[in-house]
């Protein structure tokens, strides 16, 4: 029999209804949606008519599509999955309203970067995971005869960066230069795979002479600041535009970008060029400042840092604007040992030069973001926190045929959240693998999680805790005239 879920307020995400609708919504016993309900006297109709396995009655909570996240960092399989596991990752993720996550291809060891690495990651994953989760493959110095191949086995698309990452990552995941790049670009037209998807983390190593801290100066924000500067985003961006126009076959995706001065040189290559070219920036980007990050509070640190308040203003304006090329948000979380995180008692505490850069926030990220979008001139409406935070993640990562949005023959995802219920942050909520200080702790955040259903599963539900792990590993299948996704 079929599950019913019900709900005051739902909003589809299917450009019908902008505001949400009091109804419901019949799932079959797949996880499919069959029917949706769009007025009371269409529910009291089918409750009268039709008897359900199961009736779930959310009152006034806002029903959405469940979240999706392209940019989550897990260190799962290999020596560092006391940093952050697919298990403790996923229920962050459940926890946040997220129903689908995408793995970055580094951290994990080894990484990503062949179809045996990417074999072996899916099988890990397999009957720990509490949401859905894809894969991005890696794209690395020598392996641009490993490309094509991971394309075929599933990955959503290939993901390289333009500066050495942190150590021990940087030694198992090199970066890669403009020749390496053209290379590998050359390669996949030439394999035929010339709608292939290539994500960048855009930083270039800085041309201009930089002094390193004293040990001193290194536990101070502005000395690290200073040591990644916005040029280093500017250069980057600029060589991925110069590969774009070049190139333009194929699809470009900036990560994590920080950098406001970047947009205008990424919308003029987009216009120029026409290439498929698009950015998504971070929640911390959005909602902290370089200015109130401490001494010594490296939970702040990441890469690109967070700059100045002055540069916010201009990401969020080009958030608001659907032609944007900066067209989603996703978390880039990435949990670490406290140790690795210089948050550990003695000398090395608080060295932002030696500290892991990543910030763990794959669950805060929808209340910081519609918190902190309050807070501005224009505040963000729910469709257009739909847009970012789902729909145009799904479409990035060719999900949208049957995620992202609440229509007969889509996967049963749901956020079930109220907007206006106020929490403070503190550890002991949060389910990554390490409580050490987040960021945002103590915070009075607006968005309170109540329940996460994936595909008609509820996998999290804020006083009973986490259902199975029934999340399933989603791999892309191609042809060339067909694209679709297994559920496996």
């Amino acid at each position: 029999m079929d599950l019913l879920f019900l709900s005051q307020r739902i909003y589809l995400g299917d450009g019908s209804h902008e505001t949400p609708l009091n109804g419901g919504i019949i799932v079959d016993t797949g996880g499919i949606i069959r029917r949706v309900l769009r007025t009371k006297q269409e529910v009291n109709t089918y409750l009268y008519n039709t008897e359900s396995e199961a009736v779930y009655d959310f009152g006034d909570l806002l029903l959405m599509p469940g979240l999706i996240d392209t940019n989550v960092h897990i260190n799962e399989p290999g020596e560092r999955t006391d940093w952050e596991g697919f298990a403790s990752a996923t229920k962050a993720a459940a926890a946040g309203g997220f129903t689908t996550i995408i793995n970055r291809p580094t951290n994990a060891t080894p990484p990503t970067v062949n179809v045996q690495t990417l074999k072996a990651k899916a099988a890990t994953a397999r009957g720990k995971i509490y949401v859905d989760v894809g894969f991005w493959g890696g794209l690395v110095p020598g392996n641009t005869d490993q490309l094509v191949p991971q394309l075929a086995a599933g990955v959503v698309g290939l993901q390289c960066t333009l500066c050495p990452s942190a150590q021990p990552v940087g030694d198992e995941f090199a970066a890669i230069n403009e020749t390496q790049l053209g290379e590998a670009l050359h390669q996949l037209s030439k394999e035929q795979a010339a709608d292939a998807l290539i994500a960048f983390h855009a930083e270039l190593p800085a041309t201009e002479s930089q002094q390193q801290p004293d040990e001193a100066s290194s536990k101070c924000y502005g000395s690290f600041l200073r040591s990644r500067p916005a040029s280093m985003e500017l250069s980057a961006v600029q060589l991925i535009c110069r590969a774009a126009a070049a190139q333009p076959q194929h699809r470009y995706h900036i990560m994590n970008l920080s950098c406001a001065e970047a947009l205008p040189v990424l919308e003029a290559c987009r216009q120029e060029s026409g290439v498929q070219l698009s950015a998504e920036t971070c929640p911390h980007y959005l909602a902290l400042g370089a200015e109130q990050v401490p001494d010594c509070g490296t939970e702040f640190k990441t890469w690109p840092p967070i700059r100045e308040r002055a540069n916010q203003a201009a990401l969020w304006s080009a958030l608001r604007r659907p032609e944007s090329t900066l067209q989603l948000i996703a978390s880039d979380h990435s949990s670490a040992t406290p140790g690795a995180r210089c948050l550990t008692y003695g000398r090395a505490r608080g060295n932002f030069m030696n500290a892991w850069p990543g910030i763990s926030s794959l669950q805060l990220s929808l209340p910081v973001v519609w918190t902190r979008a309050r807070q501005t001139e224009q505040p963000l409406s729910l469709a257009e926190v739909h847009r970012l935070m789902c729909w145009q993640p799904a479409q990035l990562c060719g999900l949208s045929s049957f995620k992202g949005r609440i229509a007969e023959g889509y996967d049963a995802d749901f956020c079930i959240w109220n907007p206006d219920e106020e929490f403070t942050v503190c550890s002991d909520q949060l389910y990554a693998s390490h409580k050490s200080p987040t960021p945002y702790a103590g915070q009075r955040l607006s968005g309170v999680v109540h329940a996460t259903v994936v595909r008609g599963l509820h996998v999290y539900q804020q006083y009973e805790g986490f259902g199975q792990p029934l999340g399933k590993v989603l791999l892309r299948k191609s042809s060339s005239k067909l694209v679709k996704f297994v559920r496996l």
